[in-house]
């Protein structure tokens, strides 16, 4: 709903504040005082196109500002949360739109900077202006598609059916995959297999090549570690100059010691467990050297197994560990690839299953909207007489289509509502309504027939008396305030008819003030309310019997 609206320096509205309440409210004045200003500022608010000629002369900047509280269930609400532009707690927004002469011209959603096209979401959601074809959300075939479901109550079926589409086309998706792997499964799979014998035949070890160059490192160097094992050997066990002949001596030595002193047992103890670790070191020196022997053909195969290791590695990867990790991902992807042809089998029956729940599903959503379409258009054509346009041809065109592209998220058909104002004209499309006047009666009548699904809270008339007067204005009248009570409505009149049947009336009238023309905005209330009626149905000469049939009209739309 909005609460309030406030404007400065827009054309001749210098300042200009109201507060709206629900229900049906009506704005009227004499002719250029500035009532479809007043609309085109709230057009601004949704997303309406601005121009430096909108600014007020000597001025440099415009501004409008509205108040909205967004109803809990409008889905707006989550769209503006999940935006960050509203509190989880919050339903009130504050939308403000500054136009500039230099061209800067500033959003601000609850006081948060914002680009222009962040409006455009609010026109035919939050507000729907009839009488500018820019914000009139039911002109938009796809639009009409939902308004038709809503009216039929088809959500829940529309629901059921979306989420066998999405899941249709999850499944066609996997299926194109498939399908391609399938194809280039053959020479993937050739490729593959190579490279798997290469690495079976290979049989690298995560450890192996620190194993191999450490045994080629000992094999380059054969002839200088027989040669250090032989000095070691000699240095050990050599009479007269070894390790060993001469702890033999100091062991003799300190033995007897220690028969003589029991201090030196210790020392004899360590002495004789040096002399085993230097004979054991000798012995395996002894076993080593035995066993040095060089080894070519064996140094070979291992610079050959080295080299293979390096040519592997750069193949896949750079390391070892790498290597044994391609090994271990081709034989997976090649497992895969042997299944593909049952995995694609298997997706092809998915898919058929999917699709004939889906063709059942839209089958149906398409035999309840042929039900729906005629008994909306029966009631659309129901308000169209109570609004005097007998005359007038209303239809649903609703074509549906068993090509298989054809099916999309909300079905298979593609509606829309056609017009015609004048007997044995063909209907046209409610966009290509070239008269205002008769667009915006169209309007009503669909926002009337629509009253209990119709989810935009705000909807605004803007010339829907033109042409219009006697019965048709008292019909007018009536099904706004009808309309009232399931939305907030704003009209725009000249007609007393219309006017006497709101349950608010905004008067806007020119003034001079300090040598310039403005527009002041009064609230009409009891015998002002009866003074701007009068004034509605015979100008200036206001006469007693004129006053009385003002009140009478009053009085008639509040019975």
């Amino acid at each position: 709903m909005l609460t309030a609206l406030r404007i400065s320096n827009f054309a001749i509205l210098e300042q200009l504040e109201i507060t709206i309440e629900p229900g049906f409210t009506v704005l009227t004045g004499e002719t250029g005082a500035g009532k479809s200003l007043l609309i085109d500022a709230i057009e601004l608010l949704v997303g309406g196109r601005a121009s430096s000629d909108q600014i007020r002369f000597g001025e440099e900047e415009a501004t409008v500002e509205a108040v909205f509280e967004i109803p809990p269930d409008l889905p707006l609400l989550t769209t503006l949360r999940e935006q960050g532009v509203l509190g989880a707690a919050e339903h009130q927004l504050v939308v403000r739109r500054i136009i500039s002469r230099s061209g800067r011209n500033r959003v601000y959603l609850n006081g948060v900077m914002s680009p222009v096209h962040a409006l455009e979401v609010l026109g035919g959601t939050l507000v729907d202006i009839h009488g500018q074809h820019d914000q009139q959300s039911l002109l938009r075939p796809a639009l009409q598609l939902e308004v038709l479901d809503a009216f039929g109550r088809l959500q829940p079926l529309r629901n059921r059916y979306e989420e066998q589409y999405r899941e249709w086309m999850h499944l066609r998706q996997v299926r194109e995959t498939l399908v391609a792997k399938v194809q280039e499964a053959s020479q993937r799979e050739d490729y593959l297999t190579f490279q798997q014998r290469e690495l079976e035949e290979a049989a690298l070890r995560v450890d192996e090549e620190e194993l191999l160059q450490s045994e080629r490192r000992r094999l380059g160097a054969i002839h200088r570690l027989s040669e250090l094992t032989a000095e070691a050997q000699g240095s050990l066990v050599e009479r007269g100059g070894g390790v060993l002949p001469i702890l033999a001596v100091a062991e003799r030595a300190l033995g007897e010691m220690a028969k003589l002193d029991d201090a030196l047992q210790e020392p004899f103890r360590l002495l004789s467990e040096a002399k085993v670790l230097v004979r054991e070191v000798a012995d395996r020196l002894r076993d080593y050297a035995s066993r040095l022997e060089a080894d070519p053909g064996r140094l070979a195969a291992i610079e050959d197994r080295l080299a293979l290791i390096q040519r592997l590695k750069k193949k896949y990867g750079g390391t070892v560990e790498a290597v044994v990790e391609a090994q271990r991902r081709i034989r997976e992807e090649l497992a895969h690839l042997h299944h593909a042809d049952d995995q694609l089998v298997q997706c092809d029956r998915q898919v058929h299953e999917r699709r004939v729940q889906v063709v059942q599903l839209a089958d149906e959503l398409s035999q309840k909207r042929r039900e729906t379409a005629r008994r909306m258009t029966h009631s659309v054509r129901q308000e169209l007489d109570a609004l005097k346009m007998g005359d007038a041809e209303f239809r649903i065109e609703l074509q549906s289509s068993e090509q298989h592209d054809a099916y999309g998220v909300e079905g298979r058909d593609r509606v829309e509502f056609l017009f015609s104002a004048n007997k044995g004209e063909p209907p046209k499309p409610l966009s290509r309504i070239a008269s205002g006047g008769e667009l915006s009666r169209v309007m009503l009548a669909l926002k009337s027939a629509l009253a209990g699904v119709d989810r935009v809270p705000v909807i605004i008339f803007d010339e829907i008396d033109a042409g219009v007067g006697g019965a048709a204005a008292g019909a007018i009248g009536r099904r706004l305030k009808a309309l009232g009570r399931c939305h907030q409505v704003l009209c725009v009149t000249h007609l007393p008819q219309v006017a006497s049947q709101a349950d608010h009336h905004w008067c806007l009238e020119k003034a001079v003030v300090n040598g310039r023309t403005t527009t002041v905005v009064r609230l009409l209330k009891g015998n002002s309310r009866e003074r701007e009626i009068a004034r509605m149905l015979a100008g200036d000469a206001i006469t007693k019997k004129v006053r009385a049939t003002a009140a009478e009209l009053i009085s008639g739309a509040n019975e």
